[in-house]
């Protein structure tokens, strides 16, 4: 069967040690190139991962006529003029979240992507191709709590890592983009439409100036989406969602243990059912869908205008209630 080959923007943590493994055990990728401005670092990752081919710069592995397509997991301020990069050198794009650090770079994006109708782009949102999430929003279109009213969603971890990019303002640090894309992602996701208000409350790292701590409160046509999130706190998530008939809880719904059954708890009245979905891997899925899509040549999954959109509410949050 072919194979897409993707060439990786940069040694980035969540590339080397979750994605580009997962995507290695799929059925539609091939890892065939890692880059890094650091010529021994990709050379390191490549034999660590058994990648055949190492770059000592992101030009050299978009001139590649063998790479088809780029992962980019660049920081965020990297995203939008790498991926317009490598579309220039025509090559397909998988995008790390957020797309970008604001709804007008990701209208550029948009704009840019449309001088190259054959190349396809996509943000890597990857939760969305994990069953246990395709099943839910199954319930809640099927309407299986009743009317959708209310989500709330939490997400947290602990970084405090001066030197980490989360924590750097010119990078599109802070938790909001960080995880809170996550709970905004969601709430549209299972609404299927987009908010008509947006209101959220950011506390600022004195020191770093990113937000550690986001609440935001989205107001759907018949609902609310209510979120928090922090990299002040032990990790932890959750969503739960609230019907006029039944509710949904989902513990670790965005990086759940890909080695042990993911569930979801379905109430109703006074009947509970806990579903269960088979051990895998949402990185796997999210690349060989891609590749799909690729092979295929029909749309990708996640088309650009809903990263807009995601882009859109994220820019609402950020303004001074």
């Amino acid at each position: 069967m072919k194979k897409v080959r993707f060439g990786v923007l940069s040694t980035a943590k969540i590339g080397v040690k979750y994605v580009l493994p997962a995507m290695q055990q799929g059925s539609l990728c091939e890892i065939a190139g890692i880059a890094s401005r650091d010529a021994a670092r990709a050379a390191h990752a490549a034999a660590e991962l058994g990648i055949p081919n190492h770059y000592g710069s992101y030009e050299e592995l978009l001139a590649d006529p063998g790479i088809d397509a780029v992962y980019n997991p660049l920081p965020n301020h990297l995203h939008v003029p790498w991926t317009i990069k490598a579309l220039e050198a025509g090559k397909h794009v998988l995008c790390e979240k957020p797309v970008a650090l604001n709804a007008e770079e990701a209208g550029s994006l948009v704009t840019a992507s449309r001088k190259y109708p054959d190349l396809k782009v996509m943000e890597a949102f990857m939760y969305r191709f994990q069953p246990r999430w395709q099943r839910t929003r199954e319930l809640v279109r099927e309407g299986a709590i009743g009317d959708l009213k209310i989500i709330h969603s939490f997400f947290s971890y602990y970084n405090d890592d001066p030197e980490n990019i989360r924590n750097k303002p010119g990078m599109g640090g802070g938790g909001l983009m960080d995880i809170g894309c996550y709970s905004v992602n969601c709430a549209r996701f299972l609404f299927e439409r987009e908010p008509v208000r947006a209101t959220g409350s950011l506390e600022l790292e004195p020191g770093f100036q990113v937000d550690r701590l986001a609440s935001g409160l989205l107001e759907f046509d018949g609902g609310t989406s209510v979120f928090s999130c922090t990299m002040r706190s032990p990790g932890y998530q959750y969503v739960k969602i609230f019907g006029t008939g039944g509710y949904i809880m989902m513990d670790w719904p965005f990086n759940p243990d890909f080695d042990s059954p993911s569930k979801l708890t379905l109430t109703r009245g006074e009947t509970s059912e806990e579903m269960s979905f088979e051990p895998c891997n949402h990185f796997t899925i999210q690349g060989d869908r891609f590749a799909e899509a690729i092979l295929e040549n029909h749309p990708v999954p996640t088309p650009l205008e809903d990263s807009v959109a995601n882009m859109k509410v994220l820019d609402a949050l950020r303004q001074p209630v």
